[in-house]
């Protein structure tokens, strides 16, 4: 079965700690720090790709890591790089976070998507020398890479749409139109995942995706509705598939159920360039048919009502015609969206940045005060808080950027427990 949702875990490389180390040669007295800085982590890299067909190997090794980083060590050398995950998924993925937000949209091929970055490396005790510290016997820790959980959604990519209730032909339209070959039988929801067909055309070609069929409720989930529905999203245009056999009220009242599912599933999804194919007219009145649907869909959306036999091969010719059509029109109307889009946009200016070791927040947690601030947190946690050296430095640090003053102004007195990132701290 095609796999189109999974359930992964993603952790990044952490990053390597520095080096603290001195140059000690024979007749060089006071060689100074040498120690290297450590390597960033490996990031988690998911990469579209039209070789892979769905998720089903996510679905399977769910856990992905990358690399951790090297360790610096003496004479100024840096440790190795944390070796990057590059994870191939199918083009169409959705990636969203464990609450449901969407962080990335891999629609094209060969695009990337960092999921998890590696962990900040950290700097050698070369980098701490200075005129007042000429001997730092400390270094700066490696961070933890990001860990966190995704869901991936496979939402197919395809020029066309093929919707319609079980058994209305869908899948025997298909494999009329295209060299794919769907599974087809004569007893409804013989299709229970979608398929993909390539209509060759003088000009190009037109991808056509068989949905399985819809019931009354899909757009709530029923029958897998809501899963077979997320995949038209993506369609350009909708052909409505509906079984002629049962007679003229049987198709009006097919359309209608679709179309509203369609319309309750996803806002504008019903009003898409689309097309009525009513299917199987082998064994029913033609001339009724077309007359009486064409009267109940008259609603501005669709002028163009078929009658096509995908058992003979009736009417097919005129269905490609109009399926041209609609994706000539789609195609044209996307590729003048995007030339306006691109005239009326401006320019992005990059600013220079600002310190951000000044951006911070203090606030009161019951008798303890917490200091929040990326840049600050990041500075805490790569400190060795047992070596007093370090300890020194971050005070430094920390002075430097005036979090004193704003933890006296929020009333904080000397002994009062400051957090920052996990650690506790005592004010002095």
């Amino acid at each position: 079965m095609l796999a189109d949702r999974a359930r992964i875990c993603v952790r990044a490389g952490r990053g390597g700690d520095g080096c603290v180390s001195f140059r000690r040669e024979k007749y060089v007295p006071r060689g100074g720090p040498n120690g290297g800085d450590g390597a960033p982590g490996g990031n988690v890299i998911l990469v579209a790709t039209r070789q892979v067909r769905d998720l089903s190997v996510l679905y399977h090794k769910p856990h992905l890591r990358a690399g951790a980083g090297g360790h610096g060590r003496g004479a100024n050398r840096h440790g190795a790089e944390g070796r990057d995950r590059r994870v191939d998924v199918p083009v169409g993925s959705e990636v969203r976070d464990s609450e449901g937000l969407l962080l990335g949209d891999l629609a094209v091929e060969g695009q990337e998507l960092v999921v998890a970055r590696g962990g900040e490396a950290g700097r050698g005790n070369v980098c701490f020398k200075s005129s007042t510290r000429q001997a730092p016997r400390f270094a700066e820790r490696g961070l933890p890479g990001e860990e966190r959980w995704l869901e991936l959604r496979l939402k197919l990519l395809a020029d066309v749409g093929l919707v319609g209730l079980p058994n209305a032909g869908k899948s025997s339209l298909l494999a009329a139109l295209t060299r794919a070959r769907p599974k087809i039988a004569a007893y409804p929801f013989t299709t229970i995942e979608p398929n993909l067909g390539v209509l060759e055309l003088e000009d190009g070609s037109v991808v056509l995706a068989d949905i399985p069929g819809l019931i009354e409720g899909a757009s709530e989930g029923a029958g897998l509705g809501d899963r077979f529905l997320a995949h038209i999203e993506r369609t350009a245009a909708l052909v409505y598939v509906v079984d002629g056999s049962e007679g003229a009220d049987a198709a009006v009242e097919a359309l209608r159920m679709v179309r509203h599912e369609l319309a309750a599933f996803r806002a504008g999804l019903a009003e898409r360039p689309g097309a009525v194919a009513i299917n199987k007219t082998d064994v029913a009145d033609e001339a009724e048919l077309r007359r009486t649907v064409a009267g109940a869909v008259g609603l501005g959306w669709t002028d163009v009502v078929l009658t096509v036999s995908a058992a003979n091969g009736e009417g097919l010719e005129t269905l490609v015609e109009a399926v041209t059509r609609l994706v000539r029109s789609v195609r044209s109307a996307e590729a003048a969206a995007a030339l306006a889009a691109a005239a009326s946009a401006e320019p992005v200016v990059l600013h220079p940045g600002q310190d951000r070791l000044q951006a911070f927040t203090v606030t009161r947690e019951g008798d303890a005060f917490r200091i929040a601030g990326a840049t600050l947190e990041r500075l805490v946690a790569k400190a060795d808080l047992d070596n007093d050296d370090a300890v020194s430095y971050l005070q430094e640090a920390i002075a430097r950027a005036g979090v004193d003053q704003a933890l006296r102004r929020a009333g904080a007195s000397p002994g009062d427990t400051v957090l920052v990132g996990d650690v506790a701290l005592e004010f002095a």
